[in-house]
């Protein structure tokens, strides 16, 4: 099916760098067809220095909105018009409202993480303690949503304790929710024990993803086992590492597809006031 844009087709963007990898666009694009309306998203790929020149060119050309990803979730807050709370809170940018040239910086990360947990995992995030592997903007997300959500602690896991100190920090100053810093390290048995009584582990890290790095987890072979869910933000490839440990040990596993899908849903939201066709979105998510 050939389809025709006109004078009167919004458009809508992604901006991260590299956005090849992203499922969004499949994603967004089924949404607006299903909904019947004359829109496009698209995705670019500035590079940092290029950031600032990238969000005037929305303000100019009047693009509607726009999804924003790594490296550029921080970086963007400052050439915004204004912030939620949300995500002043988080620190952190992942969709942007154009109204008139003013531009309005949201971030559907972590209600979509925690959407996801709840809606297609059956996971209550205030039923146990959790593990969080990483220190970057998606474990700063994960964290602050769970805190939000009432997980009753974590544990932050990082190779740089100081990163994930800060997020600790800011989880108990914001939320006031208690979380335990580890080491990444081999034989971690202090991680270990604690890591035993987790409800929940999450991987907010590359590991695993196509084309990324590949780690060990500092954990024991055990875990994530029997009893425990174990939830991946990346979603490409489908099947991670991280998931393929935890259903070897008899673990509940999920992937980060669930996340994008919720977050993607709300993003279409605040664009368009429409409620989200989710089924739609899930759909064009499955047949990437």
């Amino acid at each position: 099916m050939i389809v025709i844009f006109d004078g009167k087709t919004r458009v809508y963007s992604l901006l991260g760098y590299p956005v090849e990898h992203s499922f969004s666009p499949a994603m967004q694009n089924a949404a607006f067809k299903s909904a019947g309306l004359n829109s496009v998203y698209v995705p670019f790929s500035p590079e940092s220095e290029k950031l600032a020149a990238a969000i005037a060119g929305i303000r100019a050309l009047g693009i509607a909105g726009a999804n924003v990803t790594v490296p550029h979730k921080e970086a963007v807050i400052p050439l915004l018009d204004n912030l939620t709370e949300i995500a002043m809170t988080y620190g952190a940018v992942n969709t942007i409202v154009n109204r008139g040239g003013s531009l309005t910086g949201h971030n559907t990360d972590g209600e979509g993480f925690i959407q996801a947990l709840k809606k297609d995992c059956g996971f209550d995030p205030a039923g146990g303690t959790a593990v969080v592997f990483g220190a970057g903007g998606a474990a700063r997300a994960v964290a602050l949503a769970l805190a939000r959500s009432g997980c009753p602690g974590m544990a932050l896991v990082n190779r740089s304790t100081a990163k994930a100190e800060k997020i600790a920090g800011f989880v108990c100053e914001a939320i006031g929710v208690q979380a335990e810093v580890f080491e990444w390290k081999a034989g971690n048995k202090e991680l270990a024990v604690w890591a035993q009584k987790a409800a929940l582990m999450v991987n907010c890290t590359s590991i695993g993803m196509s084309g990324g790095a590949e780690a060990a987890f500092p954990l024991p072979d055990e875990l994530p086992g029997s009893g425990q869910l174990a939830y991946d933000v990346v979603y490409n490839p489908t099947h991670t590492v991280f998931m393929q440990r935890a259903e070897r040990n008899g673990a509940a596993t999920a992937n980060g597809l669930s996340m994008l899908l919720r977050q993607g849903a709300l993003s279409f939201e605040f664009w368009t006031g429409l409620t989200a066709p989710l089924e739609v979105m899930r759909n064009a998510l499955e047949l990437r």
